[in-house]
C-alpha cells in the first residue's frame, strides 16, 4: 500500500532544542547549567506525581484476590 506524505504519521516535535554553546562565557554556562537543572527538577516533580497517581489508581482497582 502506498501513501502519501500527508498521511504517513509525523514525528512529535522535539521537547527540547539544545542551545549553541559557542561564544558563551563562563558565567552564561553557569547560568544555562542552573536554568537546565531547574527544569530537570520540574520534570522529575511531574513525574513523581504521575507514579503518585498511578499508584493510587492501582491500589483503588485492585481486586481481593490481588492482595
Amino acid at each position: 500500500m502506498i501513501f502519501s506524505d500527508e498521511e504517513l504519521p509525523r514525528k512529535p516535535a522535539p521537547l527540547f532544542t539544545p542551545a549553541k554553546l559557542d561564544g558563551l562565557g563562563a558565567a552564561e554556562l553557569s547560568a544555562y547549567i542552573a536554568a537546565l537543572e531547574a527544569e530537570i527538577g520540574r520534570a522529575r516533580e511531574a513525574m513523581s506525581r504521575l507514579d503518585a497517581h498511578k499508584a493510587a489508581a492501582a491500589l483503588f482497582f485492585k481486586t481481593p484476590d490481588q492482595a
